[in-house]
């Protein structure tokens, strides 16, 4: 890499790597138990955060938009990855349709739909995109930065079917996380494998409720290797009834940063962390790093200003925040080129298959990173990052990486628990699948 990587370093991450490399044999073996018992999304990325005394994921997506930020030389693993996720969901499947996010003046993410498309065309697929813009009414061609083309076509319905004129798929993937809801087109389909299901998109999934599984996750995990839970898993906590503009739940907010700050400076004390604790608030569903602010003390949530307020009130398709998740704030001392810097881990099916550092140089080691301004470096991978070297030293590039992907995929199997956990019950779920039960550790203003 032409870039320097500087890694956070410091003896309780070291430990950590240790019982990762001293029982990688039982790692994986644990998931592959794991994957037995819990089918993997088709893909996923997470945004880890490394402390030098905790690693954590601090965001995990079920609609990864950088697959153009992945190196090029992992192409032939991405197929691999690809090819088995198609396989386990869709043996026969020859056909596929691509429903893109509706961003088709953003460059970066129409180099993602590009470089996403060729990695499921490698695996036998015809690929072909459907649009859920209304103002696409004909097949239309968008030109790339690097000279090719997407061609968008308008989506048809028959029936209980979803396809393009001339174009009946097998199978529909969305690279569209629904943030707005279940557009009608896409409701009561049959015969066709959708991928991901309606209930893992942003208008029903919770941030809260996947902390909640990953807890579950973490806590079976780590009996297995006996390590700490706290050192993979930031805690957190859940306030419901907010209303930025009006300023209501400004109690639970308070209430609830407290009481974490609180557990977090007692965790602190205890391990000789001379670090100021900190959390993040962020609306409890949503991506874009929209709708996040870091907290140091209660008091700074009472008051907020006008433009705080407005930055916190709504997220992705201008919907109202009236759920936040309360986590714990986790540093990152990675830095490349200087700036800082946090990995972001992608998979495909249950295989890590490369991945990228988010770099800005405008931002601090305890300030959210998803912001304007930042840039995408891909990951130093001499190998994939799934294979640990127990000859070289534990924060060793590939021990590190290595390191890396055993929590991004702690990460993806809390996913999965979270979309079972989601799927409709008689009684207890609208048509979209939304689910009316709360994780643990949730107050309710």
């Amino acid at each position: 890499m032409a870039y320097c990587v500087t890694p956070a370093i410091s003896g309780p991450l070291l430990e950590l790597e240790r019982q990762f490399l001293d029982h990688s044999t039982a790692i994986e073996r644990w998931f592959r138990e794991q994957w037995h018992e819990h089918a993997p999304p088709f893909y996923g990325s997470v945004d880890l955060r490394n402390a030098g005394f905790k690693l954590a994921p601090v965001d995990m997506n079920l609609f990864p938009g950088g697959f153009n930020n992945l190196d090029p030389v992992f192409l032939p693993l991405c197929v691999q990855a690809a090819q088995a996720a198609v396989e386990r969901l869709c043996a026969s499947a020859c056909r596929l349709l691509l429903i893109p996010e509706s961003h088709t003046r953003n460059q970066f993410y129409l180099m993602n739909v590009a470089r996403l498309a060729g990695i499921l065309r490698l695996t036998g697929l015809e690929v072909r995109l459907g649009s859920l813009l209304p103002e696409i009414t004909a097949p239309t061609p968008l030109m790339l930065p690097d000279g090719s083309s997407l061609m968008l076509e308008p989506l048809v319905r028959e029936g209980k079917r979803l396809g393009l004129a001339g174009f009946d798929p097998c199978a529909i993937l969305l690279n569209n996380d629904l943030s707005g809801g279940v557009p009608a087109i896409l409701q009561g389909l049959d015969g066709q494998c959708l991928i991901p299901p309606l209930h893992a998109g942003w208008h029903a999934r919770r941030k809260s409720r996947h902390a909640a599984a990953y807890e579950r996750v973490v806590q079976a995990f780590s009996k297995e290797i006996d390590i700490d839970p706290w050192r993979i898993s930031p805690a957190f906590r859940v306030c419901r009834g907010i209303n930025f503009h009006e300023r209501a739940g400004e109690e639970c907010l308070t209430d609830q940063i407290d009481a974490l700050l609180t557990d977090i400076r007692r965790k602190y004390r205890k391990l000789g962390i001379e670090d100021e604790p900190f959390v993040a608030v962020k609306a409890d569903a949503g991506t874009y790093g929209m709708g996040v602010m870091m907290v140091k003390n209660a008091s700074d949530v009472v008051g907020l200003n006008r433009r705080q307020r407005n930055k916190m009130a709504v997220v992705k398709e201008g919907l109202p925040v009236g759920e936040v998740i309360i986590q714990e704030g986790v540093r990152t001392f990675e830095t490349v080129d200087g700036a800082v810097a946090e990995p972001v881990v992608y998979m495909m099916d249950h295989y890590v298959v490369g991945g990228f550092y988010r770099v800005h140089t405008a931002r601090g080691s305890d300030e959210n990173l998803n912001a304007p301004g930042m840039e995408f470096r891909p990951l130093a991978f001499d190998t994939p990052g799934s294979i640990p070297d127990c000859d070289q030293e534990p924060d060793a590039m590939p021990n590190r990486l290595y390191a890396y992907g055993v929590v991004a995929r702690l990460a993806l199997l809390a996913a999965s628990v979270e979309i079972e956990e989601m799927l409709p019950k008689s009684g207890n779920a609208d048509e979209t699948g939304i689910r009316d039960d709360m994780p643990e550790n949730v107050a309710v203003p």
